[in-house]
């Protein structure tokens, strides 16, 4: 999530003095801070987009990882706005991580050792991409960042442009990745790993073929030295990271008794999972807590459907019960235990286990995450876009439990529940925030309590129900389901749940 900019007032500070390497032992005793002399660290690692979410995720492991082996500090590098490197330059790249549980517990982070602005710093990027010690450059820039097409990169999109007319004063990520690669083999150095840490489906493979489109397009020689020697390993990220804001600042500052200009924050549960595949040398992430794994598709899965699926289970019957965030909804204790018992009874059945995934030790972390009073995670933002999310997060999962003969009756609640949360909101006439916004109020405003006119004006939607649409058995549990949730009002909804 992006964070508020910080102003120059919350940047310096007359009377109160900043974090940095020479304030780390005045800090009080109960301020975790690294565990290595920072000085002694190497940069071997280039970032591109240290907002909150990299600085709370990735380089907290590398932060742990730095005590175990100096060579993977971080060189961060904002591709447009200066205000990262404004914030942190003059702390020494330190800054601070607020863990929000039921107490708070705050650290000091250091693995990042530059803070860099692209558009200012040309050459000390270019000079660090090209630096012998970096052997891995990380990305978190959003999808829109990376410029994609659907087979490659969008020549179209103006920074994309740009790069193809200007390739050696790159603006993009695409560009910039190329433009370091041009620069090692033009000077014979072995290239670094490319490792997209965004949660974009096939990351690495859509990443490699962006890199590979635009080098292409520059340098045919080029573009085939770098198929032959660049690795684009596939990931997955996980944990919630909230905007920083002024309060954060202030919690800090009380704590520590020094300003941090832009403290970060998150749950205290964290997953990184990377797929083993690098070339020259890599960090050992394992020793982390990072897993190394060959089926990111696996894990991925494992998210949409133990994650993804119970929060929008909890949105849709949460909201119709009047219920406002996830936490709230699980100190219902009729909510919470259909919850539990849909992820372990209905879910784990269906999932392919990656190799080395524990479900039951999954399913009891997610439920801890979901408890978390310190997370205020609304569940009317959890509802938006249900057309997209139910199809990946319920639907699949329904598909391979019909196929396997068991029961769906428990899976189908929460898609009775969309469409009745659809069917509340229009008629109260309120917003319905979801791509067929439209299609959705007008079928919402036809529905008359017939069970089986409204369910099935609702599978008429071919892009959300597809061939399930067709399957009887679904459709009859599905209209059960819809009129066990009738009237959708707190009551029924609750009585629904305990019956399931």
């Amino acid at each position: 999530m992006r964070v508020p900019l910080p102003t120059g007032k919350q940047m310096s500070s007359t009377h109160t003095p900043r974090l940095s390497s020479a304030a780390l032992a005045r800090l009080p005793a109960g301020i975790a801070v690294p565990a290595y002399d920072r000085a002694a660290t190497r940069i071997g690692i280039v970032h591109f987009g240290p907002g909150a979410f990299h600085r709370a995720h990735q380089a907290v492991y590398l932060d742990d990882l730095l005590a175990l082996d100096p060579a993977w500090a971080i060189s961060a590098v904002s591709l447009h706005s200066a205000s990262v490197r404004d914030a942190l330059a003059p702390q020494d790249g330190l800054y601070t991580l607020v863990l929000l549980g039921e107490q708070p517990a705050l650290r000091v982070v250091g693995s990042i050792r530059e803070v860099l602005c692209a558009p200012q710093q040309r050459e000390a990027v270019a000079a660090r991409l090209a630096d012998p010690d970096v052997r891995l450059v990380t990305l978190t820039i959003t999808e829109k960042g990376y410029c994609l097409s659907a087979d490659g990169v969008d020549a179209a999109h103006p920074d994309i442009a740009h790069d193809l007319a200007n390739p050696q004063a790159p603006v993009s990520a695409i560009g910039w990745l190329v433009e370091g690669l041009r620069l090692r083999r033009a000077r014979g150095l072995p290239a670094y790993t490319v490792l997209s840490c965004d949660n974009l489906a096939d990351n690495g493979g859509r990443l490699r073929r962006a890199v590979f489109d635009y080098a292409g397009r520059v340098d045919a020689e080029l573009a085939e030295w770098i198929a032959r020697e660049v690795a684009f390993p596939r990931s997955m990220v996980d944990s919630i990271t909230p905007a920083t804001d002024d309060g954060v600042r202030a919690q800090v500052q009380s704590a520590l008794g020094v300003a941090d200009a832009w403290p970060v924050q998150r749950e205290p549960y964290t997953q990184w999972v990377v797929e083993d595949d690098f070339r020259n040398g890599r960090p050992p992430l394992e020793r982390a807590g990072v897993v190394m794994s060959g089926d990111i598709a696996g894990y991925d899965r494992a998210k949409l459907r133990l994650l993804n699926a119970p929060h929008s289970a909890l949105a849709y019957l949460g909201s119709l019960m009047e219920l406002e965030s996830v936490a709230e909804a699980m100190r219902d204790p009729v909510l919470a235990g259909f919850v539990e018992r849909l992820m372990r009874q209905d879910i784990v059945p269906s999932l392919q286990r990656p190799e080395g995934f524990d479900p039951e030790a999954y399913v009891g972390a997610i439920l801890a995450r979901f408890r978390n009073p310190a997370i205020r995670h609304l569940l009317a933002q959890i509802a938006w876009d249900g057309s997209q999310k139910i199809p990946v997060r319920l639907l699949g999962t329904i598909a391979d439990a019909l196929a396997a003969g068991r029961p769906i009756d428990r899976l189908c609640l929460p898609v009775a529940g969309w469409l009745q949360f659809v069917r509340r909101q229009a008629a109260r006439d309120v917003a319905i925030v979801d791509p067929l916004a439209e299609t959705l109020a007008q079928i919402g405003k036809a529905c008359t309590g017939d069970v089986a006119r409204d369910v099935n004006a609702f599978l008429a939607l071919d892009g959300v129900f597809g061939t399930l649409a067709g399957d009887a058995r679904f459709a009859a549990v599905l209209g059960e389901a819809y009129a066990a949730l009738d009237p959708a009002t707190p009551e029924a909804v609750r009585l629904a749940l305990a019956a399931a």
